[in-house]
């Protein structure tokens, strides 16, 4: 990129580190954000600023918030006998976007993959475990993703949240398989969650 001005160059180097977001992608969006108002660029930036110094994870559930603990923790008409664990913020959301679940929730920050090295320790298990401590919790709602990453995380928390003796379900099948819950439209993740099941 020597031909480009050393701005330019370095803005869609940046660029380039974002998922799905390749060479020519970053060269358009450069473009794009060079002929947009000064004001309209600066709101930008100081958006992408405000995210990191703002955001902080809630040290109850690990979901995004600006204030701790976060909204939905904080809300006492939220089911407390009730835990979804989702793997990332995005699928709290969209759990969220349903309207039909009304208890807690719990953010893995991730999924189980050996191939990427990403392991029980890499995740918010310990801090699930803990939770579950006070007794309070009745039922655990596994809404991971239907992937094998999914998959093997929902099985690996069946197995170690069977012995405490809670009711330990699975949302239902509904999801594409491979998909993202955050992908997935309203009314097939509130079918996905009614239809939920004991995992054998």
């Amino acid at each position: 990129m020597a031909h480009y001005p050393e701005p330019v160059a370095r803005l869609i180097d940046a660029l380039q580190r974002l998922p799905g977001i390749g060479p020519k992608t970053a060269q358009r969006l450069t473009f794009f954000l060079l002929k947009r108002p000064a004001e309209e660029v600066r709101e930008l930036s100081e958006s992408l600023v405000a995210v990191k110094d703002r955001i902080v994870y809630c040290q109850t559930c690990f979901n995004v918030t600006d204030a701790d603990p976060c909204r939905l923790c904080a809300d006492p008409a939220r089911d407390a006998r009730l835990l979804c664990v989702v793997e990332e913020p995005n699928d709290l959301m969209a759990m969220e976007r349903t309207g039909e679940y009304r208890g807690r929730y719990h953010v893995l920050l991730g999924a189980l993959s050996p191939l990427d090295g990403i392991g029980p320790d890499d995740l918010k298990v310990r801090e699930l475990l803990g939770r579950l401590e006070n007794g309070t919790v009745g039922e655990v709602i596994l809404a991971t993703n239907p992937n094998v990453e999914g998959e093997a995380t929902a099985l690996y928390l069946a197995r170690l949240l069977r012995p405490l003796g809670l009711r330990v379900t699975r949302i239902a099948r509904g999801l594409p398989v491979g998909g993202d819950l955050e992908y997935a439209d309203q009314v097939t993740l509130s079918k996905a969650l009614e239809g939920r099941r004991e995992i054998s």
